[in-house]
């Protein structure tokens, strides 16, 4: 049942045993009008990261409840099912890596929802922070940053982003309400675990139900620099992950009527980043799969990707391109290695 006075803030880890304190304390810190309680989803962490979440329930009984130890079901369903037992009248979520660092940020945003109905999400600025190379950097990129936005202005700009994320769904606030409406009117977009991930859908549904409010504040670090769902050194994985995710943009436009330039530029970028993982793989089978795809998003294929289908149509010019690819990449690499020396 929901507590229209407490928000929920999920906090999804797997295997994050080093940085997942850090993300708690930094929820921990709000100072919020209303009250919040944590649910913790621990995906079957190997690495003692469920000990360190144990802990905090100990230490804070009444705001921290951890869901129950299962076998490991991915990041879509560890975090619908949190979602689905939150108690809150608004939801927020920081992932295990990641950190506030506004102790206000829920205050604030609190405020703008309390203020006008009408606003179904609010997100903020962020910055970056490499955890190899210690580097901070602060997000430039800010498309919509007007305080509130029709949330169908915005729909295109979501499901063709290509660099930094419309919306930041760790930095964002949204009612409980709208997004489990929504959830049980399209199951399977949001359970579909082929689908890949779990921001866009509930950003886009929040945008297309309701005005998008924003603060320019940064109140969260975004965590960089390891691998991650999206950023994975092995060339098949990532092209699943493209796949999947260009997937559900499909989806989402096609349920919203959504075909513009912007749209059929988008899909041709990601057939040819498929077809680019594939060529790195040197795995013939994804190739059918990319071809596949092209199929299905209606992609009129250009130059470039005419390009790469020619490489990849002959097994040794492939292998040749292989190579030439790989010398390429070690002699940037000495080259660094030179000028840092």
């Amino acid at each position: 049942m929901e507590d229209n006075n407490l928000v929920s803030v999920i906090v999804v880890t797997y295997n994050q045993h080093d940085s997942i304190a850090r993300t708690l304390d930094s929820i921990l810190m709000q100072k919020c009008r209303l009250p919040i309680e944590i649910v913790v989803g621990d995906d079957a962490s190997t690495d003692g990261a469920r000990a360190v979440c144990e802990d905090y329930v100990r230490r804070y009984p009444d705001i921290v409840r951890l869901m129950p130890a299962a076998p490991n079901k991915g990041v879509v369903d560890n975090y619908f099912d949190c979602l689905l037992a939150c108690r809150g009248k608004y939801i927020a979520d920081c992932a295990g890596d990641d950190y506030w660092t506004d102790p206000k940020k829920l205050d604030k945003e609190v405020e703008i929802m309390e203020a006008d109905a009408s606003v179904t999400i609010v997100h903020t600025n962020w910055r970056t922070y490499n955890e190899d190379t210690h580097e901070t950097k602060d997000n430039t990129i800010e498309q919509f940053s007007a305080p509130k936005t029709d949330g169908k202005q915005m729909l295109e700009a979501i499901i063709t982003q290509t660099t930094a994320p419309v919306v930041h769904l760790c930095t964002a606030l949204y009612r409980s309400e709208t997004i489990k409406r929504c959830y049980d009117a399209n199951i399977d977009l949001f359970r579909n675990k082929d689908l890949g991930c779990e921001d866009l859908q509930i950003v886009f549904m929040l945008a297309l139900n309701g005005t998008v409010a924003y603060l320019p504040d940064v109140t969260m670090t975004y965590s960089t620099g390891k691998p991650s769902v999206s950023n994975q050194c092995n060339h098949a994985k990532q092209f699943r992950f493209v796949r999947q995710t260009a997937m559900l943009s499909w989806l989402l436009a096609s349920r919203a009527g959504i075909d513009t330039e912007r749209t059929r530029w988008f899909f041709s970028l990601r057939v040819y980043e498929l077809l680019m993982h594939a060529f790195r793989s040197g795995d013939a089978k994804l190739k059918p799969v990319a071809l596949e795809c092209m199929s299905t998003w209606n992609v009129n294929p250009d130059i470039k990707i005419k390009t790469v289908l020619a490489v990849m149509s002959n097994t040794v010019l492939w292998n040749v391109m292989l190579g030439v690819r790989r010398a390429f990449v070690a002699l940037k690499r000495l080259l660094r290695i030179v000028r840092l020396s």
